[in-house]
């Protein structure tokens, strides 16, 4: 059986993350960037899929864990029979590549350690060739090559396809292992000092999250999705993946199971914004700029998503070798909905550069005629149907979260030509435009007999998405329209709090199969939702309710199941932590009234 997706921690080097499961084992590991072929699948398939598990021989073991201070650098205590040992995982950031370090520390006692590493190449498929040569251990396939230094007073073997490693460690003993990852075309990387990069990773960690400036009741929550979202970087870039993993199943045994480790226009102005209020500017206008880039050239050409370095390519198939996580096929590698027409990203775009442009993030050359040239070709498109923020792989409608979306484009353009005149654009024009949109989403996505915004329209369906109608400024948080949305879609989209995106009962908009768990980002954005619409102590409450959902090491992922009580989704996700960080920001301000 598969762990509990909430059972994992991660650790990663900027560029890419590995899981680590409570019993040990590395079972997710794709180098060497977080988009390429993993090396151990074990969490989409089985062990025989790759894995690298690392713990006690006693079958009596128990472990505690948790991250060193505010690192990404994870301990595992193990108390055993015979005495407790500490296993430390990290990867150091990279000097050119990459590697897992584990080391091995002796507590109290004398404990038997056992290690196996299976190493398979391409998504669990390619069994390399491994040979002892040097000290190490070298296993290679292909392009790939990966080198394990194992502790000299160890005895490592060969067994089934696998590298086993049989140690004993005693108190004040440490000892540690170092798996490195290069071109097999090219000569052995050089070897670090493992117990030096330990030292110099958590030195490196604490120095970055002492710059937060969060000084609110929730700081060791913000602090630990700070970090994650930071790991969650490809530093060459600064482009933030969605998140590490592929084919988490959003319900499991189900199909929605996709893959998220690109980079999403959508998560922009509200990552940028959790990063700038954090103070982390360095991070934002490096995401700022991966924006820039990825969005050059024709507005038409735009995409919702694009690769770590902007690619655009990113085609969907299917792994058939790989059984899924808890047997959710198929296991999906590339992501079709880049295809998708979602003109809310346009507003998404346009607001991230606002987003920046306000708080003083130094502004490219080029980068105003990039956001007129959106704005003028949203004008000529706003009206045209889509598939929207969900991704719903059906037909498309008039979303309402799309609309609105659009206003934000017009309002952002508006009041940058009002504050910046010389910028240069059609203000009046664009003043049209945002006044049409507002016009036309009062007059068609608001149901008074159903008392809210409606997901499309002409539809009676509910969407989590028009939570976000006070936070953009397309309408206050005491409009009665607002409030009335807001008190239906928490009545009938939610479940102890936990907000799903939509229905997908009876003939579900999206044409999947299957149901799926409540979208924690929503639940973050009724929190901001109850707060902008005065109800202060009702937000607090969500909000520290949801704390309660992070796994044992702080993490979330991108679902809840609040039946079975777990986890479901790509792990960690970004994007609810970014829901997490904006949310505490907003109790601390102080808005809305007890």
């Amino acid at each position: 059986m598969h762990p509990r997706i909430e059972d994992y921690a991660l650790i990663g080097d900027l560029q890419t993350a590995a899981l680590v499961g409570r019993d040990g084992s590395v079972d997710w590991l794709c180098l060497p960037r977080f988009d390429s072929p993993a090396c151990f699948a074990a969490l989409v398939g089985g062990r025989d899929n790759g894995h690298w598990t690392l713990a006690p021989r006693s079958a009596e073991a128990r472990a505690e864990r948790a991250y060193r201070g505010d690192s990404l650098i994870l301990d595992t205590v193990w108390e055993t029979p015979e005495g407790s040992v500490r296993v430390t995982d990290f990867m150091p950031q990279r000097d050119r590549m990459p590697d897992l370090v584990r080391v091995v520390e002796g507590l109290r006692g004398r404990v038997e350690m056992r290690g196996e590493l299976r190493l398979r190449f391409d998504y669990g498929r390619v069994v390399p060739w491994v040979r002892a040569t040097e000290g190490s251990r070298v296993a290679v396939a292909g392009p790939d090559s990966v080198w394990l230094r194992t502790p000299a007073q160890g005895s490592t073997y060969g067994k089934d396809f696998s590298t086993r490693s049989d140690f004993a460690v005693a108190a004040g003993e440490r000892t540690a292992f170092v798996l490195t990852w290069h071109p097999s075309h090219e000569p052995r990387p050089d070897q670090i000092d493992p117990f030096e990069a330990l030292a110099e990773t958590t030195d490196d960690w604490h120095t970055w999250s002492a710059r937060c400036r969060y000084d609110g009741p929730y700081r060791a929550a913000v602090i630990r999705s700070l970090i994650t979202l930071k790991a969650l970087t490809y530093a060459p870039t600064g482009g933030i993946v969605a998140a590490p993993t592929t084919s988490l199943p959003e319900e499991p045994g189900g199909v929605r199971n996709w893959d998220y480790r690109y980079c999403w226009l959508r998560d922009a102005s509200l990552t940028l914004n959790s990063l700038i209020c954090a103070g982390y500017l360095d991070e934002a206008g490096a995401w700022r700029d991966w924006l820039l880039r990825a969005v050059a050239g024709a507005p038409d050409d735009l995409q919702i998503m694009y690769g770590l370095a902007g690619e655009r390519r990113l085609p969907e198939f299917e792994l058939p070798w790989l059984s899924g996580y808890q047997d959710s096929l198929p296991v999906r590698i590339g992501n079709a909905a880049v295809r998708q027409r979602q003109l809310d990203v346009y507003g998404e775009v346009i607001d991230s550069f606002h987003v920046a442009r306000t708080a003083g993030l130094p502004a490219e050359p080029h980068a105003w005629s990039i956001q007129r040239a959106v704005v003028d070709y949203l004008e000529s498109t706003w009206r045209d149907p889509d598939e929207g923020i969900w991704e719903i792989r059906g037909p498309r409608r008039h979303f309402v979260h799309s609309k609105v979306m659009a206003w934000v484009a017009a309002d952002r353009a508006v009041r940058a030509l009002e504050r910046h005149p010389r910028l240069g654009g059609d203000v009046n024009r664009w003043r049209a435009m945002r006044d049409d949109v507002h016009r036309e989403v009062c007059a068609r996505g608001y149901d008074a007999e159903r008392g809210a915004f409606t997901q499309s329209y002409g539809s009676r369906e509910l969407d989590a998405a028009t939570l976000l109608i006070p936070r953009v400024g397309f309408l206050p948080g005491d409009d009665p329209r607002v409030v009335s949305t807001v008190d239906t879609v928490r009545r009938e989209l939610s479940h102890d709090g936990l907000v799903r995106r939509y229905s997908t009962e009876g003939r579900s908009v999206d044409g999947l199969p299957g149901g799926e768990g409540a979208f924690l980002v929503c639940s973050f954005w009724l929190a901001d939702a109850l707060l902008l619409t005065g109800r202060r102590a009702a937000a607090r409450k969500l909000f520290e309710h949801l704390l309660t959902l992070r796994n044992d090491v702080g993490l979330l992922s991108e679902e809840y199941d609040p039946a079975a009580r777990r986890q479901l989704g790509n792990f960690p996700q970004a994007f609810s932590h970014v829901g997490l960080v904006g949310t505490a920001f907003a109790l601390q301000d102080g808005a809305g009234a007890d």
